[in-house]
């Protein structure tokens, strides 16, 4: 048979078998498709693609279903990656124009991926990087109070309630903001604890030649050294890896779709150090994701499971992603994950 007749009855088996869920027979592939040619050529051309390891019959019927080569094949060859429909588009920028702050964006980023992929989502946040200071603040709360605010440029805003060792004022407050910011404004966040290393320098004196407020000894300096902890506890947070995921139980709609059991991947998911080495393990080609189809995953328990990520942020260096059965909707989950990661990066670029 001609490769583009291969080729053609290979495509009609995955999208049968993704619809229906069936085996595929000759017989539905010439009631359903206009393949051109009769059902007994159909059945040699199936006989083929199976010697090929393309398909398998999973029993006795005469049905045959995709293997991970099979879909590989079908995945490499598709020749673009559908665009969303303008509804779909129209969903992703309402829902994500009206998140409040990161976590609200990426919460509502995995619901949306999962709704639009009925897969599981999984969101990496944005990674460090290059990521600098855009924004200090210290809010007195009490005498004995106040909140540190970091605003980072890749998105993240922490905040903590310090705790200070004596009253102070907002006078007071005021001017630890000002040294604090003086020191990190702009700074990367891989900066910032060396930065703040700087705040009591051994021989540090005023113009006059005495110690200064901040030597080490004074109320001033127990401030500054309890903001400043604050402060790089809250870049290591907004430094962290940490993934957000959504749609856990569309796995549970697709129990079928896992001939032994479904617990190795639920058990994979709640790995975060796991998904974010698959993730960041994956590249992604032209058309801007990546698939990896069940044993093509290095992680056993995911053998039984497909793997769709695309890149998002400044030189894509955070990932997103979809995880579901070997039996997907290859070509509308590729289109989702591909847009939802575009809008993703508009909004924290903005």
């Amino acid at each position: 048979m001609s490769d583009a007749r291969r080729l053609d009855v290979l495509r009609a088996i995955v999208e049968d078998y993704v619809q229906y869920r069936e085996p595929v027979g000759s017989r539905a592939l010439v009631d359903r498709h206009r393949l051109g040619v009769s059902s007994a050529t159909i059945r040699n051309d199936m006989a083929v693609l199976e010697e090929e390891g393309l398909i398998v019959a999973p029993h006795t019927s005469a049905g045959r279903v995709p293997t991970d080569a099979g879909y590989r094949l079908f995945v490499d060859r598709i020749s673009d990656v559908k665009p969303l429909s303008p509804a779909e588009r129209r969903a992703i920028q309402t829902l994500l124009d009206e998140a409040n702050d990161l976590d609200d964006v990426m919460e509502k980023t995995a619901r949306l991926l999962a709704q639009l992929t009925r897969q599981v989502a999984l969101i990496q946040y944005p990674t460090i990087g290059s990521a600098h200071v855009r924004h200090l603040d210290v809010v007195a709360l009490t005498e004995d109070r106040a909140l540190v605010v970091l605003i980072a440029s890749n998105g993240h805003v922490e905040q903590r309630v310090v705790a200070l060792d004596e009253p102070a004022t907002v006078e007071d407050l005021a001017d630890a903001r000002t040294r604090l910011l003086g020191l990190v404004d702009g700074r990367q966040l891989t900066e910032v604890p060396a930065m703040l290393g700087r705040l009591r320098l051994p021989g540090d004196t005023t113009e006059g030649g005495g110690p200064t407020p901040d030597d080490g000894t004074g109320p001033g300096a127990r401030l500054l050294d309890r903001l400043a902890a604050a402060v790089t506890s809250l870049v290591g947070f907004a430094g962290q890896d940490r993934i957000v995921m959504a749609g856990t139980a569309n796995l549970a709609r697709a129990t079928r779709d896992f001939p032994l059991t479904i617990l190795p991947v639920l058990e994979a998911l709640e790995e975060q150090v796991v998904m974010l080495r698959l993730l960041s393990e994956m590249g992604q080609d032209e058309a801007g994701v990546s698939v990896r189809i069940g044993h093509e995953n290095p992680y056993e328990p995911l053998s039984e499971a497909s793997v769709i990520a695309s890149g998002y942020g400044p030189a894509s260096a955070s990932r997103l992603g979809v995880v579901g059965p070997t039996r997907m909707d290859y070509p509308t989950s590729m289109a989702a994950v591909r847009a939802v990661a575009r809008y993703l990066s508009r909004i924290l670029a903005g």
